[in-house]
């Protein structure tokens, strides 16, 4: 049986046999029995992982540890609210920081950085993510989007529906409002050249 820790562009955290491309932390989400309480965030620094690093080793779900998150690629986690981590991706963490400067003329530090992207993203209640209003036409790649229900990610004039296991056939894109999953500030960043690691699927 699966662990219940694989996290969609919802932000919604399910049980599936596929591991994906990253790895990410949201605080301790899970019990003594490796089932996750009602909670899906302690604490607002998000981060997007390697799935190796340093030869560090971890046994899933330990008690009283952070509850490990995986993501199918970078467009998934950075849909889902996280942003790259400054020790294990310190190159990605900077070259994001980088963009955002660029696109906001601020450049905070994790801890600021981390309080805007929280507020941009999540409900009060540490249960529910926001959701933004925008249109189709302004988003560049690498965002997702809600459409009849389920989630797209926006690539190369197409959008491509999402599945735990991997991106669907390429839909026609066209111009009108939709639901945005991504974060407004993070949206911003892939404006300004943010290029996140996509599945093979996406090619």
């Amino acid at each position: 049986m699966p662990l219940q820790n694989r996290v969609l562009p919802t932000g919604e955290i399910v049980a599936d046999v596929s591991r994906g491309l990253f790895m990410g932390n949201r605080g301790v989400l899970h019990d003594a029995d490796r089932h996750l309480g009602p909670a899906r965030w302690k604490h607002r620094n998000w981060v997007t992982c390697r799935l190796s690093f340093n030869n560090r080793k971890r046994r899933l779900m330990m008690p009283k540890r952070y509850t490990e998150l995986f993501f199918l690629d970078e467009a998934v986690a950075l849909a889902a609210g996280h942003r790259p981590c400054g020790e294990c991706r310190h190159r990605d963490y900077m070259h994001f920081l980088d963009l955002w400067e660029k696109a906001t003329g601020d450049r905070p530090g994790a801890k600021d950085l981390d309080k805007v992207l929280h507020a941009a993203r999540a409900e009060p209640g540490a249960r529910h993510l926001r959701r933004h209003q925008v249109r189709l036409e302004d988003l560049p790649d690498g965002v997702f989007i809600e459409l009849s229900g389920a989630p797209h990610l926006v690539l190369e004039g197409t959008l491509r529906p999402f599945a735990p296991g991997g991106y669907g056939a390429p839909m026609r894109r066209t111009a009108g409002p939709v639901t945005l999953l991504t974060p407004p500030p993070t949206v911003a960043v892939l404006k300004a050249g943010f290029r996140p690691v996509l599945h093979d699927s996406a090619n």
